[in-house]
């Protein structure tokens, strides 16, 4: 699962607007003084994601400048991120029609395009932008932010590229650089990008020190350590910037074997992610408590030959899905995909469309309904599929919505990753995550019962689908590769090649916080819990209330 450092998503998550959207004053120099006032306070508030407050700061430049460029851009953008996309939608394609020369019109309704599940369009919207203005840093950006999200990594290197090419200081467009680079398996090149950035120091070097040590292949020399360590230790340093440094910092402490050190770099980084999320562990217990409940008992399903062509490789975060797809994806017939948004996103939809909650709605979906939805998720992954037949989706947190997948596609293959628990669990503490995405894997307590309420839920998976669901031990797999490999490639009803034993000679892209890892052989060192002994105590109590 990706993880945060250089994922430029995450700064997106700390603003309302993109950081490096053009300046206020560049749109509003036709305005009257009064109305670029208003507008300009709209911008402001909604960079605090102050939506009630920017629809008021709105209002007027709404009467005094209703058909202006600008006023309709942040109208739409606040409809938009209050999640009310088609009000959003028709406010940008009426302003686009009398502007259509405007790349930041065109640029937010290609983004949201994409999050209305229509990509071809949106994408084209975005490039339609950066025709228009071709020297428009902004336009750009958002360009290569997309590109970078549906792994289009040598498109979004080149995006980034354009934007240094533009601003050879520009911070953002290199974290889009490196990033790419990173998943594009040229990690020299990614970590120089990286130590440039530091280099250029200012406000965001943070992430970039994060970045450079998350590439976990690299390792830091002693004047570089000691920077890492003043940076960690800056009363300056703010917390947004502390805890990436955190983790950074425990990591290059676990590499030095200082292992108390390391912990208590981890404890505090974490910590302070933690303060800044709402996460109810007993409550999503409850869910997949209901999850079970409903499954239980015979669901409507599409017909049995739909969702072949898919390969789904889940479980939870740290477990080697990522070196499970790296695999199966050196196989001639086998597209990787990595973490694809898709199938949440139908079930959101759904559940939007419909008024309730996936587990109410799945007890009473018809035959019709799960075929409608499995043919929208083969549409929207189809891309995958031009020059291979069969593709993977590696979102790991696609566990819990196994009994969708086989109502929707019930030919698809699933290979549950399981791992030791308390690796995994503690390689999930080790790691800062994308914001929304893990948000229970910042307390001990907390990620113990995620895994038990994970474990108990894949169980019952494989009870019910024998034939459909394998459970793949990453121990295993280690301690007999061949074997389990072409078992592994059996059950998904692949022909055995060799390629897939020497699958860290792959060359495609990959875009998880293992990115480096997966490009090289099986290694038999990864185990790292057991040097911590009794600091790991809590967490290792914890698991041991699993049923």
């Amino acid at each position: 699962m990706r993880a945060a450092g250089g994922l430029l998503s995450y700064v997106m998550a700390k603003t309302g607007v993109l950081p490096s959207r053009q300046k206020p004053n560049d749109r509003l120099r036709d305005l009257p003084p009064r109305t670029a006032a208003m507008l300009g306070e709209a911008v402001r508030l909604i960079d605090r994601r102050d939506y009630d407050g920017a629809e008021r700061a709105l209002t007027g430049a709404l009467v005094l400048a209703a058909e202006h460029p600008e006023t309709a851009r942040l109208h739409g953008l606040i409809r938009h991120r209050r999640g009310r996309l088609a009000e959003a939608e028709e406010i940008y394609r009426r302003a686009l029609i009398a502007h259509p020369a405007d790349a930041a019109l065109a640029s937010q309704l290609g983004e949201l395009r994409i999050d209305r599940g229509d990509v071809a369009e949106g994408f084209a919207l975005l490039r339609r932008a950066t025709e228009i203005a071709p020297d428009d840093m902004d336009a750009w950006f958002r360009f290569g932010v997309q590109l970078d999200k549906y792994a289009m990594n040598e498109q979004a290197l080149a995006a980034g590229r354009r934007i240094v090419a533009l601003a050879p200081d520009h911070r953002l467009g290199r974290h889009l650089i490196a990033r790419n680079l990173h998943a594009l398996g040229f990690i020299d090149e990614a970590a120089a990008e990286y130590r440039r950035l530091i280099a250029l120091g200012g406000d965001r070097a943070y992430q970039a020190w994060f970045s450079l040590v998350d590439i976990k292949t690299v390792r830091l020399d002693a004047n570089e350590i000691a920077a890492l360590q003043r940076s960690f230790d800056s009363p300056k340093t703010i917390d947004e910037a502390r805890a990436p440094l955190g983790f950074a910092l425990g990591k290059v402490y676990e590499d030095a074997g200082r292992y108390a050190e390391a912990l208590a770099a981890f404890s505090r980084a974490n910590a302070i992610v933690r303060r800044g999320i709402a996460w109810d562990a007993a409550a999503f217990s409850g869910e997949i408590d209901e999850t079970m409940r409903v499954f239980s008992n015979e669901t409507a399903q599409a017909p049995a030959s739909l969702g072949g062509e898919t390969l789904f490789v889940l479980g939870m975060p740290r477990s080697s899905t990522t070196l499970i797809e790296q695999i199966l994806a050196a196989h001639p017939d086998v597209e990787g995909a990595s973490e694809l948004p898709d199938l949440p996103a139908i079930i959101a939809q759904e559940s939007n469309r419909r008024g309730m909650p996936f587990a109410a709605w799945a007890a009473i979906a018809t035959a019709a309904d799960w075929e409608r939805l499995g043919r929208e998720y083969l549409e929207r992954t189809v891309r995958w599929r031009k020059e291979r037949a069969r593709s993977t989706d590696k979102l790991p947190h696609n566990w819990m919505l196994v009994g969708a997948i086989r109502a929707m596609l019930p030919a698809a293959k699933i290979v549950d990753c399981r791992r030791d628990p308390l690796e995994t669990c503690w390689s999930c503490y080790k790691q800062l995550f994308a914001p929304g995405l893990v948000r229970y894997a910042y307390d001990f307590g907390e990620l113990a019962a995620q895994w038990r309420d994970y474990d108990r839920l894949a169980r019952f998976w494989a009870k019910r689908h024998p034939t459909h669901v394998r459970a793949q031990s990453y121990e295993t797999l280690l301690d007999e590769p061949e074997r389990e490999i072409r078992a592994l490639l059996e059950f998904c009803g692949l022909p055995f090649d060799e390629a897939c034993l020497h699958f860290h000679e792959s060359k495609r892209s990959v875009r998880s916080a293992s990115a480096g890892q997966v490009r090289q052989p099986l290694r038999r060192d990864t185990a790292r819990a057991a040097r911590y002994g009794d600091l790991l105590a809590p967490l290792r109590d914890g698991l041991k209330e699993t049923s």
